[in-house]
């Protein structure tokens, strides 16, 4: 039987050589999307809040396999990987992103229009009050929700998620079958193993990302991946690539 771990790569220059094989042997990014990422590493302060290419790559491809139209991110920034999905929908899909900050919201939508993306719509303020008006808004709901914002409410976005999807009612967030995706939830590894074995456990490590991790981060994260995988209403996989991405599908 094969263990659930291999080791593929022996140091962080294979790693590295992988990482750009596999991104230069995916369906490329649009040029406005790769460059607005660009844009990005070389303007922004929080640059690493964006996904990577690679990821952006993957998310667009697992999109269009789940034939997605509707999708709702929450934690926009400047709107990299809202760009994404709204290329994964296409013109007659459409893209609701969530953003807490009204400086980084400006930035998404300027670059929205001056690369002629129409199909999104951003909304201003804190998620999670903001989407408990979504599912009355809805005409249909939604196929796709995307979590990549404030750590410590993960697990609250999930209940949110649940409890207004629920069974038979006629208006809904997330629609039976949808995918919950959620971004960060190894943080690292430091969810799985946050000993001194991990480099990323210790402080200098952490400052190379800009900033400290909080211990309620990582416990807010190992709480929703608890609740993920404990819900009867979720099949979940939890893909080990990036920096963790949960795979939830809404069985009802």
């Amino acid at each position: 039987m094969k263990e659930n771990y291999t080791q593929l790569y022996p140091n962080e220059q294979v790693a590295t050589a992988v990482g750009d094989y596999s991104f230069a042997h995916s369906t490329k990014l649009p040029k406005h999307i790769s460059d607005h990422h660009a844009w990005g590493v070389e303007s922004q302060e929080r640059a690493n809040y964006m996904i990577s290419p690679l990821q952006a790559q993957f998310q667009i491809w697992f999109a269009k396999v789940l034939g997605a139209r509707r999708i709702l991110e929450i934690g926009t920034f400047i709107g990299f990987s809202t760009m994404g999905w709204a290329s994964a929908v296409g013109s007659t899909g459409h893209v609701t992103g969530l953003e807490f900050s009204p400086e980084y919201a400006a930035i998404a939508k300027e670059s929205f229009a001056k690369n002629g993306v129409h199909n999104i719509e951003i909304i201003v303020g804190d998620a999670r009050e903001s989407i408990k008006n979504l599912p009355a808004s809805l005409k249909e709901p939604y196929d796709l929700i995307f979590i990549d914002a404030d750590k410590t409410s993960y697990p609250t976005y999930l209940s949110q998620i649940l409890e207004l999807s629920q069974p038979g009612s006629m208006s809904r967030l997330l629609r039976p079958g949808g995918i919950i995706v959620a971004d960060n939830i190894l943080r690292r590894a430091l969810i799985a193993d946050s000993s001194p074995a991990n480099p990323w456990s210790t402080k200098e490590k952490q400052r190379e990302t800009g900033r400290l991790w909080q211990s309620e981060d990582m416990e807010a994260l190992d709480k929703f991946n608890k609740e993920m995988v404990d819900n009867e209403r979720i099949d979940v996989f939890l893909l080990p690539l990036f920096d963790g991405l949960g795979l939830g599908r809404l069985v009802n």
